[in-house]
């Protein structure tokens, strides 16, 4: 739905001048910004893939969904980052035309994957509040190996698609020289409910049911006076703290993405530059978030900090450290 800022052509024309009339200091600034960046969004992201992947106790089903949504993440830190930001601070396409159709290509993948992935950590906790008891049978990892690479494949083919489509990966298209990525009407709509509308309402119900389940189970264990209350309580202390830090990530997805989709719709809707100019702005912010959750993991999963620890030290190459104990 959303793809790169137009340029008019005057700007084509004068893109050099522009970039020329920037200072050395801005220069060295936004670069160096932009470098510090992909690398938190790359090696931040890749430590968890390699966490997960590396410890069997880590093997659980909501890690495995966190574990696709960091690679998701990785890849927008490693193919997608590089050029946006160089575009953003050039305002020219120096890339060509095979690489501009690979960037417009990951800009509609990328994020539609994200968004599926946060939708099915949404689900995953959900099912775990509402049946803890018949979760493991109904949430399983098998389940969850089939379904990750199912929402890779489908949201491939679908975005493949939509491209192909509205002639996005056709020589018709010069979106990365100066004409906009614009989807047509109909595809618009199908676009915007399939990629926001749907999941993003999905995620919010989940969650008030979420909090309304943990306020419940949490005041009646409180109102229960034998003698299993300790446990019952430590047991509505977990779950509420796993539910707040999921919450965070969603919320933080939700905040970074939301500004997009709006201002992606009001650029096809409304005649208005401010829109096309303001895309590429808030596309930064989407992109930001993948720089932003290794962040949220390492500030609430003690057993990430562990996980980076030993990996930086290299101790994951000692005999057996996958079965070491991450969470005791």
């Amino acid at each position: 739905m959303w793809g790169p800022v137009c340029l008019t052509e005057d700007n084509e024309t004068d893109c050099v001048l522009c970039a020329c009339t920037l200072s050395l200091v801005s220069y060295t600034v936004s670069y160096s910004c932009v470098v510090l960046v992909i690398f938190v969004t790359v090696l931040g992201n890749l430590l968890v893939v390699i966490s997960v992947c590396h410890f069997k106790e880590l093997h659980t089903p909501t890690n495995l969904l966190i574990l696709s949504l960091a690679l998701s993440d990785a890849l927008v830190g490693g193919f997608v980052m590089p050029f946006h930001f160089v575009w953003l601070i050039e305002s020219f396409w120096y890339f060509g035309m095979t690489a501009c159709k690979l960037y417009s290509f990951f800009t509609f993948y990328i994020p539609t994957v994200s968004v599926y992935n946060v939708t099915l950590i949404a689900v995953d906790r959900y099912i775990a509040l509402v049946d803890p008891l018949l979760y493991p049978t109904r949430v399983s990892l098998n389940s969850i190996i089939t379904v990750i690479p199912l929402i890779w494949a489908v949201s491939f083919f679908y975005n493949i698609t939509v491209l192909y489509c509205n002639g996005i990966l056709t020589d018709l298209c010069q979106s990365c020289s100066g004409e906009c990525i614009s989807l047509g009407e109909v595809w618009c709509i199908i676009d915007f409910v399939v990629v926001f509308v749907f999941p993003c309402s999905t995620i919010i119900i989940i969650y008030i049911k979420i909090f309304a389940i943990v306020k419940k189970h949490t005041s009646a264990i409180n109102s229960q006076k034998d003698e299993r209350v300790p446990n019952k309580k430590d047991s509505a202390k977990s779950e509420r703290k796993a539910a707040k830090v999921l919450c965070v990530l969603v919320g933080v997805f939700l905040i970074c993405m939301i500004p997009c989709y709006i201002t992606s719709f009001l650029s096809k809707n409304v005649s208005s530059q401010l829109f096309n100019n303001m895309l590429n702005y808030v596309l930064s912010l989407l992109y930001l978030n993948s720089s932003i959750n290794p962040i949220i993991y390492a500030l609430f999963y003690p057993w990430f900090k562990k996980s980076i620890k030993m990996i930086v030290t290299l101790r994951i190459f000692s005999s057996n450290s996958s079965l070491i104990k991450l969470k005791h």
